[in-house]
């Protein structure tokens, strides 16, 4: 029944998120995931082909579900604060694809789907060029970049906390900082355009 495919895939695919970001591609078992799913093994392999298969679906589930939960919306480096602050606290509650992403740079050469992904990128891209007041796009993909390695080398990296800030755990100080950088990046962004419109303007004048 197609009800029940789709519900084994889902199964799958959860198993297997729990699993590539605990222990990474070459680390990651089918056998463990298949039974974390309740699924026979072959089964696995009959839905996803292989186990890069399985990776990739893994972690193009995860990042799909990352872009449509960023709240892109009011105008000014405030709403980028508070987009950077709701990608800060999803992905807290989930570290999943803050994982997947990093053992994806560590062992793969080449990144999963990225036609697609950059595809979807360059929407939510377009859409925080607006929120910061209509800065070029170019500068709204190294915000939006900042943002996402911000956020995920805090869940990746937590030796750093203990070192640098001395407390790992301290999220609200952590998330706090992060909102911080990503307004006064969106404002500097903004700034920077307005001086080029005035400039060129300037220019017109005396032409």
């Amino acid at each position: 029944m197609a009800w029940d495919t789709e519900r084994t895939r889902q199964l799958l695919l959860d198993a297997a998120i729990d699993e590539f970001s605990a222990h990474g591609f070459a680390g990651a078992r089918i056998e463990r995931i298949s039974a974390r799913a309740g699924v026979n093994r072959e089964r696995a392999y009959s839905y996803f082909g292989s186990k890069r298969g399985l990776f990739e679906a893994a972690l193009t589930a995860r990042l799909l579900c990352a872009f449509d939960a960023i709240p892109v919306d009011g105008e000014g480096p405030e709403a980028v604060g508070r987009l950077a602050g709701a990608y800060f606290d999803a992905s807290l509650a989930d570290p999943s694809l803050a994982r997947l992403v990093y053992w994806e740079s560590l062992e793969l050469a080449e990144p999963v789907d990225p036609v697609h992904r950059a595809y979807r990128a360059a929407s939510t891209t377009e859409r925080v060029a607006e929120v910061a007041g209509g800065i070029p796009v170019e500068d709204a993909a190294q915000l939006l970049l900042t943002i996402v390695t911000l956020c995920h080398s805090w869940l990746v990296a937590t030796n750093l906390g203990r070192i640098i800030a001395g407390d790992a755990a301290a999220h609200a100080r952590r998330r706090a900082s992060i909102v911080r950088v990503a307004e006064l990046v969106a404002a500097d962004a903004a700034a920077c355009m307005r001086s080029g419109v005035e400039s060129d303007a300037e220019h017109a004048r005396h032409a």
